[in-house]
C-alpha cells in the first residue's frame, strides 16, 4: 500500500524522497508509518515497475537531486488501486488482539496499561490539532485545491478515532478500577 501512496503523492507533482518523506512527516504519518529506507526501497519498485521516473537535477553548492515524476501507467496504477473495493472494514488490530489477552497480566498492570494509551492518544490529539494549517499549505501548492478537501476528511477520521479511543480507553481503565476495588473491598 505504501507504493501507491507514493503514486499518490507524485500525481500533485515532482518530488524528491526528501519531499515525500517530509509530506509522510506532515500529513500520512496519522494513519500510515513510513520509514526513509522504505520510501527509497519503493521509489525503486516504482521505478523498476515503469510506474514512476527519475531526473537527476544539478544544484549548485549542493548534492545533485533527484526529482520523481509518476509516468501516465503509474497514474493507471493508481486508478486501479483507487477502484478497487476498499470501504472493507480492517479486521487485524493488534490493541485489540493483546486486550483480549490482558487477563495474562495483572489488574493493577492492565490499569497502568490503559492510562498509557490515553496519554498516546491525548499526544496524538494534540498533534492533529496542528495538522489543518498543513492542510491548507499543501493546498496551496497543488494543481487543485479542491483535493484538500478529501486530506481534511482524512484528518477528521483521525481526530474522531482519537476521541473514541479515549473514551474506551477510559471505559476499560474504569471497569477494572471498578474490579480492583470489589478485590480490595474483600
Amino acid at each position: 500500500m505504501l507504493k501507491h501512496g507514493i503514486l499518490g503523492l507524485l500525481s500533485y507533482g515532482r518530488m524528491t524522497g526528501y519531499d515525500i518523506m517530509h509530506i509522510f512527516r506532515d500529513s500520512l504519518c496519522y494513519f500510515w508509518n513510513a520509514q526513509t529506507s522504505q520510501v527509497y526501497r519503493e521509489l525503486k519498485t516504482l521505478k523498476a515497475n515503469g510506474w514512476a521516473t527519475d531526473e537527476t537535477v544539478a544544484q549548485s553548492g549542493k548534492p545533485d537531486k533527484k526529482l520523481f515524476s509518476i509516468t501516465e501507467s503509474g497514474r493507471a496504477e493508481l486508478n486501479r488501486w483507487l477502484t478497487e473495493d476498499s470501504t472493507e472494514l480492517v479486521t487485524r488490530f493488534p490493541l485489540l488482539m493483546k486486550t483480549f489477552f490482558r487477563g495474562e497480566r495483572s489488574v493493577s498492570e492492565n490499569i497502568a496499561y490503559f492510562d498509557g494509551l490515553r496519554e498516546n492518544c491525548l499526544r496524538f490529539a494534540e498533534k492533529l490539532q496542528t495538522t489543518p494549517p498543513d492542510v491548507e499549505g499543501y493546498a496551496a501548492a497543488v494543481d487543485d485545491p479542491n483535493k484538500a478537501v478529501y486530506w481534511q476528511m482524512t484528518l477528521d477520521f483521525g481526530m474522531l478515532y482519537t476521541e473514541m479511543l479515549l473514551k474506551w480507553s477510559e471505559a476499560c481503565k474504569q471497569r477494572l478500577e471498578g474490579i480492583a476495588n470489589e478485590h480490595s473491598a474483600d
